[in-house]
């Protein structure tokens, strides 16, 4: 549906609506990861399961008549939460708003023993798809990532995680310290082995403020692939998960036809999804226009300013139309089937550059055709260039 058939304060229907719940607990910090996660040694379950309910029926006051098509537990480590933390949020959820008949659940998961002793739970509380944390099949690499996992265990935990649920994804980091294209189309060719409908795989990117931040910035991280490489390595990607049926939807993310991440399509498709969360991100269309909402990041701020003030969140920011123009074309430039450029038009009260748009079309690195603009597949891998030109 073309988003060009609403008004502004009906743009959002064209990604349809969610919710996202951050969890900030992990067991450990990785080394790549700027998340808003921190590490703690007990967690007061009930009173999370309380403050998150809150924040639900709060925003549901001011989104009332909502249809939910997806609900995503992310963090952190959300397979930290407890079964009945989970049950309570979902439960909260569906007494506050209508659910899609077909309505994605979806919660991240480490494939640890103890989260994995977790998952039966989650599908009884009505978790229908899971996204494992496993980014990398190499013992010695996984111990590099700082992860508390064996492949071994993975492996496990993946296969417990398939009888549980229907749908079960799970990300992989590659351009890695050392790593070469031979080792990882071996490894991506084992993925797609055990791959059920979905896999994220992200190019390993260094960070400031993460511990391979620092070491990098201190010249103690080595043997990371070029630029050159780490290109190669991401064409050959998109190659072999297209010859086995899982095209890439988006730029880090490729399955099989019909199960994408319905969840990640409200963000890239510029939807509307209420966050709830310390650090959570939200964006939510309200009479006088779209906001941009953000909480407290430390967890135990936004606890206490949930318990004591009725809300988590810090003051909310009004998102003028030319700026969710912006957003739009960011976000929708990642997906393969691209930008809708009558809506972008209505959204920034003017077209997109025509002179940019004809240098792009002309090198091959855009795509044009009823009515979206996409990148071409020469075009995905410099896409921020691309993006520059166009903004």
């Amino acid at each position: 549906m073309s988003g060009a058939a609403f008004g502004e304060e009906e743009d959002w229907r064209a990604g349809g609506f969610g919710l996202y719940v951050h969890w900030p607990f992990c067991a450990a910090k990785c080394p790549y990861c700027d998340f808003n996660s921190h590490v703690v040694a007990h967690v007061e379950q009930s009173r999370w399961a309380r403050a998150l309910c809150a924040e639900i029926s709060r925003l549901s006051e001011e989104l009332p008549d909502r249809l939910l098509g997806s609900i995503f537990f992310g963090g952190g480590t959300p397979s930290l939460m407890t079964p009945e933390t989970v049950d309570a949020v979902i439960r909260m959820a569906r007494a506050s708003w209508n659910f899609a008949n077909d309505i994605e659940i979806s919660l991240e998961a480490n494939p640890t023993s103890v989260e994995k002793g977790r998952f039966r739970g989650y599908a009884d509380a009505g978790v229908n798809r899971l996204s494992m944390g496993i980014q990398a099949l190499n013992d010695d690499d996984l111990r590099r990532l700082g992860r508390l996992h064996s492949v071994t265990e993975a492996r496990t935990a993946f296969d417990v995680a398939r009888e549980c649920f229907d749908r079960v994804s799970f990300d992989l980091i590659y351009a890695r310290q050392g790593q070469t294209a031979e080792a990882w189309r071996a490894e991506l060719r084992e993925a797609l082995s055990m791959a059920v409908d979905h896999l994220s795989l992200y190019q390993l990117t260094i960070e400031p403020g993460t511990a391979f931040g620092a070491r990098a910035a201190a010249g103690k991280l080595h043997d990371l692939p070029d630029d050159d490489l780490s290109a190669d390595m991401y064409l050959e990607t998109n190659e072999v998960c297209m010859a086995a049926g899982m095209p890439g939807y988006e730029i880090s993310n490729h399955a099989a036809v019909g199960f994408e991440s319905r969840h990640n399509l409200i963000y890239w498709r510029q939807g509307d999804w209420a966050a709830v969360g310390p650090g959570a991100h939200g964006r939510i269309t309200l009479p006088h226009g779209r906001m941009a909402t953000e909480a407290h990041r430390a967890p135990g701020i936004w606890l206490d300013a949930v318990e004591r003030d009725g809300t988590g969140e810090l003051p909310r920011t009004l998102l003028p139309p030319g700026e969710q123009a912006m957003e739009y074309l960011l976000m929708a430039m990642r997906l393969q089937e691209g930008l809708d450029e009558q809506r972008f038009a209505r959204l920034a009260g003017k077209s997109l550059d025509a002179g940019s748009v004809a240098r792009l079309e002309e090198l091959g690195m855009i795509e044009r055709s009823e009515g979206r603009l996409r990148t071409s597949s020469a075009g995905r891998p410099i896409l921020n260039a691309i993006l520059r030109e166009l903004a």
